[in-house]
């Protein structure tokens, strides 16, 4: 039996990217029209993920998703309990995962149901005190390993009044809010090559 136990994650093909214009790294400009072409039921459809995670005609669609308090950027490393093999004991600052069927419960298509994968996501990976603020911020391409070859990020950054959080799952170990600053500097390396993307960015803005 698959790793990934028949689940089904949520793709767009490749030729839409190409469409809507390839990039790498992180994009902003005409984002808005970018995501509402990704985000179109007409234009995605769920795929085993056994078969997409080999299969780079396809992007997995992935929420991710950065929790922020002030100047301060949470980030944790990749425990083994996480389902991506390719990125344990990496650090990061991005949250979110796959959306899967289960997302458009209740007839939800379209951004109805990304935007319930969002809430799914937070919510089982983590345990926050104050109510958090998402805004979309950013689209992130990475073809520099097989990881990011077949996933396509939706940037979120989720401000905090606080930093009363806790992780929720074994997959996010050795929670801590760190000054951005930091995250660009002396742990730069550590970091995976999305949270990179997104720290970089950050830094710069």
């Amino acid at each position: 039996m698959s790793k990934y136990a028949g689940e089904e994650v949520l793709v767009v093909p490749r030729s839409l990217l190409d469409e809507i214009g390839s990039f790498e790294g992180i994009r902003t400009e005409g984002m808005d029209a970018a995501i509402e072409r990704l985000l179109d039921p007409a234009n995605h459809f769920f795929m085993d993920r056994a078969e997409a995670e080999d299969d780079p005609s396809h992007k997995q669609l992935i929420p991710y998703c950065v929790i922020r308090c002030g100047s301060r950027i949470l980030n944790y490393t990749r425990g083994k309990a996480g389902g991506e093999a390719r990125l344990h004991a990496k650090r990061s600052v991005g949250v979110g995962g796959h959306i899967n069927p289960v997302d458009t419960g209740g007839g939800r298509t379209g951004p109805d149901a990304y935007l319930a994968a969002v809430e799914r996501e937070l919510s089982e990976e983590l345990v926050f005190k104050v109510e958090p603020r998402n805004k979309i911020i950013a689209l992130l391409n990475d073809e520099s390993n097989t990881v990011g070859q077949v996933h396509l990020g939706i940037v979120h950054v989720i401000e905090l009044e606080s930093d009363d959080v806790q992780s929720n799952e074994d997959a996010l170990a050795d929670l801590n809010f760190t000054e951005l600053s930091e995250l660009a500097g002396p742990m730069f390396e550590r970091l995976e090559t999305w949270s990179q993307f997104c720290v970089r960015h950050l830094a710069e803005a």
